[in-house]
């Protein structure tokens, strides 16, 4: 994959590009990632970007002539142009996961009030990260390029996306390590008992917990399986130990002690 990002702030990229998953990305040819200063393609004498907004009002707007001469140089037929905004569709996990599949994509960040309204002419998508305004498209182009980069394929195992918050419409399982006891906590016991469906069971009615805790949300109009509603029955009665539960933990504790 190609990521172009237009910005006036190259520079606010660099530790972003030099750090962890991205840079073993990029070293690894995985993603190429190619970043233009908007205000390089400036015909202005005072390398000005940007100009007051016609009929008034507050702040500065960015032109469209340095914009779209930056874009020019960098677009193709199979590129996908995205401005940051918080006009755009909110950013979710299922629009990373339609993003990693393009090709070439191009990331317009906007600075000071926005940019000249005929800009999104030549824009395929508007993305938002949150209500909430920010000074710039920078952070949220990386926020974006993260999400996207880390799928692709050879960015990391792809055993790590094998179950993710939001992956399924529930938000993730608890994760532990060792050791089993630290600071008087235990590890949940039922991750010992060796039977994997077991645990795979337990995981998705945390799944189910957290995401009635945190973001209950995310479940309505949820069409759950049968084994889903089981385990919000659980729930909803309190149920923390039921017998699926219990008898693995003993079958677990026969298999240790008969080894």
């Amino acid at each position: 994959m190609r990521i172009d990002i237009l910005t006036l702030f190259p520079e606010m990229f660099e530790h972003f590009l030099d750090t962890s998953i991205i840079k073993r990305a990029v070293s690894k040819g995985v993603v190429d990632i190619g970043l233009t200063n908007i205000r390089d393609y400036t015909k202005d004498k005072n390398k000005r970007v940007d100009d007051y907004p016609l009929g008034g009002g507050a702040g500065l707007i960015m032109s469209c002539q340095p914009i779209l001469d930056s874009l020019k140089v960098v677009k193709s037929t199979k590129s996908k142009v995205i401005y940051l905004s918080p006009k755009g569709v909110p950013f979710s996990q299922k629009i990373a996961r339609e993003l990693a599949k393009e090709e070439h994509l191009i990331f317009l960040c906007g600075h000071y009030e926005g940019i000249d309204e005929r800009v999104l002419d030549h824009v395929d998508m508007q993305v938002s990260i949150g209500d909430y305004i920010l000074t710039g498209g920078e952070l949220p182009a990386m926020v974006v390029s993260d999400s996207i980069i880390r799928l692709l394929e050879g960015a990391i195992s792809f055993g790590s996306l094998d179950i993710e918050t939001f992956d399924n419409g529930l938000l993730e399982y608890p994760q532990y390590t060792f050791p089993r006891i630290y600071e008087g906590k235990e590890v949940p016991p039922i991750l010992f008992c060796g039977n994997h469906q077991v645990v795979d069971k337990w995981r998705l009615k945390e799944q189910l917990r957290l995401t009635k805790r945190f973001r209950p949300d995310l479940l309505e109009g949820r069409q759950f399986t049968k084994l889903e509603k089981e385990l919000m029955d659980e729930l909803e009665k309190g149920i923390e130990e039921p017998a699926w539960y219990l008898d693995a933990l003993e079958k677990g504790r026969k298999f240790i002690s008969n080894k």
